[in-house]
């Protein structure tokens, strides 16, 4: 639809952002939309005046990079802009014409998926996405600074200490960073592959090797038995366009080794990791779970977290209907 000017793009643009703080007010202010692999896919509203549009992204992620063991290798992703307060009409069109798009693709891939971030509270939309065969996989949950935990007793448990994590932990720590890949490979939000515990091992001694303390652990008789992980602003910019402005730190990893649940003891991490973030200006923390995990919803709740965007996928991506 070559009559579709910047101009018209820009006022959907707009509409969409308008929506979206209506919706809810830790959503980003929507930025202009990425290249996409072709023109970008317009739907009409029934005035027959353009209502929304989405860009197609192809992502390939190499067999080296850790991002391997959450997603598929290659990952087919549209972001869409709409302008209606009821999304359901123009999504379920943008996806029918994403689908199309989709299968007249090459077959290059054994593994592939489509995949789209949508905002947790715009509710019109949802059945849109399920008619077309997307499931819920993923939350991406948000915790503005200085939001109070929703449990009454978050003390560390008797004879456990919460310390700093430093080189020497390096082994027990990706051990129990390894523990949530395969916790949440459980619910499709995690794949494990041969290089995934090296890649793992590689990233954890960077993380520990951090002038500034950002991993912390639980140690009970000289055993690690929990873990929090958070990336600092600097290495938490690929997110933190994902909700609105401020500094913005990714809490990676909570994990607690099975024969320690229940006792308070994620509490007390995550406590302590609050704690450090709140005193050192952290003004939003991010965090993703996996949507069907039946403890980490509940979990994060009471820690003080809550939906932003839940991610929708099909996977093979030929399974879009």
């Amino acid at each position: 639809m070559s009559w579709v000017t910047r101009e018209v793009m820009d006022d959907i643009n707009e509409a969409a952002g308008r929506r979206w703080r209506d919706l809810d007010p830790m959503l980003p202010v929507p930025r202009d939309l990425p290249e996409g692999c072709t023109a970008p896919l317009v739907v009409t509203g029934d005035d027959g005046r353009p209502a929304g549009f989405g860009v197609c992204r192809h992502q390939h992620v190499p067999a080296d990079a850790l991002e391997q063991a959450w997603g598929a290798a290659t990952r087919l992703v549209l972001t869409p802009r709409l302008s209606q307060p009821d999304a359901y009409p123009a999504l379920d069109e943008l996806l029918g014409q994403w689908r199309d798009h989709l299968a007249g693709l090459p077959e290059e891939h054994d593994e592939d998926a489509a995949m789209l971030e949508w905002p947790s509270r715009d509710i019109s939309g949802v059945n849109a996405l399920l008619k077309h065969g997307m499931q819920a996989i993923t939350v991406l949950a948000v915790r503005p600074a200085g939001r109070a935990m929703l449990v009454a007793d978050t003390d560390t448990p008797a004879d456990v200490v919460i310390r700093a994590a430093g080189p020497d932990d390096l082994d027990a720590v990706t051990e129990l960073e390894m523990g949530v890949i395969r916790f949440d490979a459980h619910f499709g939000a995690a794949i494990l592959r041969p290089a995934t515990e090296a890649l793992v091992r590689a990233a954890t001694r960077k993380a520990l090797a951090r002038r500034q303390d950002w991993v912390w652990v639980a140690e009970r008789s000289r055993r690690l038995v929990g873990l929090v992980h958070v990336l600092p602003p600097d290495e938490s910019a690929w997110i933190a366009g994902m909700t609105r402005p401020g500094t913005t730190a990714y809490l990676q990893s909570m994990f607690v080794a099975p024969d320690e649940r229940g006792g308070g003891l994620g509490a007390a991490l995550v406590r302590r990791a609050h704690d450090e973030l709140d005193a050192r200006g952290i003004s939003i923390t991010l965090l993703h779970y996996a949507q069907l995990n039946p403890l980490s919803g509940p979990f994060w709740s009471r820690m003080g977290y809550r939906p932003l965007w839940t991610g929708f996928q099909s996977s093979p991506a030929a399974a879009l209907r």
